[in-house]
């Protein structure tokens, strides 16, 4: 079964990014900025954006590909 780090860094891979309510809404629980502290650590490349919608302000995690690599959601 895939860690909490690796379901995150996968979505982001796959389709760009990240919220927290994304991460709540597919089970990857509710510490986002923990786990992504996490994969910072680890080496990973991940920005954060802040992003308001409706008044409220809130985080998107993205990753940037290293140099040659394509993102899975950049290649259909």
């Amino acid at each position: 079964m895939p860690s909490q780090k690796e379901k995150i860094l996968n979505h982001i891979k796959v389709h760009g990014s990240i919220t927290p309510i994304e991460a709540l809404n597919n089970g990857m629980g509710m510490r986002l900025a923990a786990r992504i502290s996490e994969l910072k650590a680890d080496g990973h490349n991940i920005t954060t954006l802040a992003e308001t919608l409706n008044g409220a302000t809130f985080a998107r995690y993205t990753i940037e590909p290293r140099w040659g690599e394509a993102r899975q959601s950049d290649l259909f």
